[in-house]
């Protein structure tokens, strides 16, 4: 097969040399505008890699999803969800994360790559708490990079453009969804009439 790329030099030929600004950029700690951005971002995505295979996860909290401990050290508490824990499996046995952090209203997003472990330090367990409710464990990333993105997938995708919103009703369910894979055996249309009284009652 002729069009396939299967050298790091065939890659370079076509795409060429990064310029400077995209080199540059890059820090091995939090400095204090990189600071700013993360305080800026209720959302990422968590990328993990695990005997099974990668794995990628949304986190969100109000204000900031994503916590600064010191230069090197981020904090992430990890708030109720399905129990699956596939990003949790993958820390324990491979520490190699990836963020990709979004910011409301922003073209710009923020990468960082680095190694996490998994803490249930007490004081960190009440320093996190929500309502009363502490985050079963603390996801403790050591920074090895960290850097902005330039806008141009944001602005492409239109993500925070209001024409660009899609109605929810247009899309399946999440009951209808769960219907489909099981003959109608779980989920359908009890399960998203009970959505919303059951996820306030567990957001934290």
């Amino acid at each position: 097969m002729t069009d396939k790329i299967t050298s790091i030099e065939a890659l370079e030929r076509i795409y060429g040399v990064p310029v400077a600004a995209s080199i540059v950029k890059v820090a091995d700690r939090v400095t204090p505008l990189y600071r700013q951005m993360i305080a800026a971002s209720p959302f990422c995505a968590l990328a993990t890699a695990g005997p099974e295979g990668l794995d990628c996860s949304p986190r969100g909290d109000p204000g900031t999803c994503v916590y600064v401990d010191d230069e090197k050290t981020l904090l992430i508490p990890d708030r109720r969800g399905n129990n699956r824990i596939d990003s949790l499996r993958n820390i324990v046995r491979d520490p190699r994360v990836a963020l990709m952090m979004l910011i409301p209203s922003s073209g710009s997003t923020l990468r960082i790559n680095g190694e996490a472990e998994l803490t249930v330090d007490p004081a960190l367990l009440q320093r996190f708490a929500v309502k009363g409710k502490e985050p079963r464990c603390i996801i403790r990333i050591t920074i090895r990079e960290l850097y902005f993105q330039c806008a141009r997938a944001v602005l492409r995708a239109g993500l925070w453009d209001q024409a660009a919103q899609i109605n929810p009703a247009s899309l399946p369910t999440p009951g209808q969804i769960l219907a489909d894979m099981t003959n109608g055996e779980t989920g359908g249309e009890a399960y998203d009439r009970e959505w919303p009284e059951r996820a306030a009652k567990t957001m934290w």
